[in-house]
């Protein structure tokens, strides 16, 4: 949760947190030992990680919920409740393709005692598939046809097709990423959307457990000793979400915070003025973009979003908005993945292109200077989260250069939370109340980026945000999807880039590398492709 699948979506979101007590602040950087304070830029909805939608809550609920895989620095997956990732040679994956089978460590427990078993795997797997949940996301569960349990450590997913990102997908480190959940306490429930447990999960199987939430203040976790994986060096974590960037940046400069998650590039040259921190940058399989919603009228013409793409100006967005630090998006795909489609078609800022583009679609200046057409103006809708820096400003950039090719663009901002929501609980993109999305996507371990772009998965039914459609699509999504080879599902993925480079539901501006400002007394930060704390018991300051 990849803005945008919880996959997530992504988003760059920030947190600040204050430690109140009485703890003793040690050493030049101002740290207090055995407690991390965290800034985030918006508070969650819930800690439920069920209803995550957005990369600030899948890396807080990765501190309390583990999946049955995630992924090491280098993206390759490696087991979490699971002894070991399944593959054909070890006989998790049937020769089919159709039955996964996952063995559960049979010391892991949630903080109430009670041993995590296949029957919460199971039930987790039919809490997603509740349609009166509000889950951002179905895909990869909704493969699944049946769920054994022949014992308490065995869980056997029998699939309807093949599906080949299975193992990275279904609680692992897909673009939506969800863990696993106690049965004992939620299958009570005929729907999680308003329960206590999302407000205050007091039953978790992560290496640190709820403590409180001041809501708009701070959020508390301590450790769990009992953890599986061995008591977490850290005693404390606190989280505080604080809106306002600049206060984050001042906050790490007084040593009142030691991390901002995410922070954006619009900092840097103010991050990198600060003596004594630790500013690191983490590569992820990601983008930031504009949607274009194609299910809205003025934008279902491919030739009105082909002069968009025309109009936009990619280098002067990566120079005043990232100083330079990180690389033009071609497709979604960046080019250390190995389903890399270099060959694609490229649009070069050209506005005269694009005016004449928009001119062969019917569209003449109106006495402003706006395009018209049938008494219409050529009016879209901006969204984008008011919290984040870089995004206020390219909202701005854009405007102006649309602005110069005859399109009129109205800014609308959002909180995080109200942007990346689910539909049912008033979601922006979800819900499709706009014409173009200015976010940012955190994919998965594996290139699937079907969530994205079939016609099931539009949108409020999946992150398929701009309800973008085609049989061609679907077609060359279907072949990436069920084989389990390497060279057959690159092939289908280099025909997936060329139709998105082709048909425009998406503006990819740049390949997302991630600052994390921090404390260099944080030790043992070491992020995977898709989060940040999956590790987070060997974090120590």
């Amino acid at each position: 949760m990849k803005v945008t699948r919880v996959r997530r979506l992504c988003t760059f979101i920030l947190l600040g947190v204050l430690v109140a007590g009485c703890s003793k602040v040690g050493g030049p950087s101002g740290t207090i030992p055995g407690t991390l304070r965290v800034a985030i830029q918006a508070e969650p909805k819930n800690l439920n990680p069920l209803l995550a939608s957005n990369t600030t809550d899948v890396m807080i609920d990765r501190l309390m919920f583990e999946p049955l895989v995630t992924a090491d620095p280098s993206g390759n997956p490696v087991p979490m409740l699971a002894t070991v990732v399944p593959t054909i040679e070890n006989g998790g994956i049937s020769k089919d393709g159709l039955t996964i089978t996952y063995h559960l460590h049979s010391d892991a427990t949630w903080t109430d005692g009670v041993p995590v078993t296949s029957t919460d795997v199971a039930f987790s797997w039919k809490a997603m598939m509740n349609p009166d949940n509000n889950v951002i996301t179905r895909h990869g569960y909704d493969e699944v046809r049946s769920v054994e349990t022949p014992d308490g450590h065995t869980v056997v997913f029998h699939l309807k097709e093949r599906f080949a990102p299975f193992v990275s997908t279904v609680f692992a480190e897909s673009d939506g990423p969800i863990e696993i959940v106690p049965a004992h306490v939620l299958a009570r429930y005929p729907n999680v959307n308003q329960i206590p447990f999302n407000a205050a999960p007091m039953v978790s199987d992560g290496p640190f457990k709820f403590a409180s939430w001041a809501r708009g203040d701070h959020i508390e976790l301590t450790a769990n000793d009992g953890f599986f994986l061995g008591k977490p060096k850290l005693a404390h974590i606190i989280i505080k979400p604080i809106p306002d960037e600049n206060t984050s940046v001042n906050q790490l400069r007084t040593h009142e915070i030691d991390w901002i998650f995410q922070g954006s590039l619009q900092n840097y040259p103010a991050l990198k003025s600060i003596p004594n921190i630790d500013l690191r940058v983490s590569r992820y399989n990601g983008y930031e973009g504009v949607w274009l919603n194609t299910s809205r009228p003025l934008l279902r013409d491919v030739t009105v979003r082909r002069a968009i793409a025309f109009a936009i100006d990619k280098q002067q967005l990566i120079s005043e908005l990232a100083y330079g630090q990180v690389k033009m998006a071609t497709e979604d795909q960046p080019d250390f993945l190995w389903a890399y489609e270099p060959n694609v078609t490229i649009y070069p800022h050209d506005p005269a292109k694009a005016r004449a583009l928009l001119q062969q679609a019917g569209w003449t200046a109106g006495p402003d200077g706006i395009l018209e057409k049938n008494g219409q103006r050529l009016s879209l809708t901006l969204v984008t989260n008011n919290s984040n820096v870089t995004r206020r400003r390219a909202s701005v950039l854009l405007q102006a250069m649309l602005k110069s090719v005859g399109i009129d663009i109205h800014l609308r901002y959002y909180p995080g939370s109200v942007l990346f929501a689910p539909a049912g609980e008033g979601g922006i993109l979800q819900g499709g109340a706009f014409d173009l999305g200015l976010a940012a996507w955190i994919a998965g371990i594996d290139p699937d980026d079907s969530s994205n772009f079939t016609c099931k998965n539009r949108a409020p039914a999946g992150y398929n945000y701009s309800r973008y459609c085609t049989a061609e699509m679907d077609d060359a999504q279907q072949v990436a999807l069920t084989h389990y080879d390497h060279p057959t599902r690159k092939a289908a993925y280099a025909k997936v880039q060329r139709l998105l480079a082709s048909d425009v539901p998406e503006i990819f501006f740049w390949w997302n590398q991630l600052l994390q400002p921090m404390s260099p007394d944080f030790k043992g930060f070491d992020p995977n492709p898709v989060v940040e704390t999956w590790n987070a018991q060997e974090w120590s300051i």
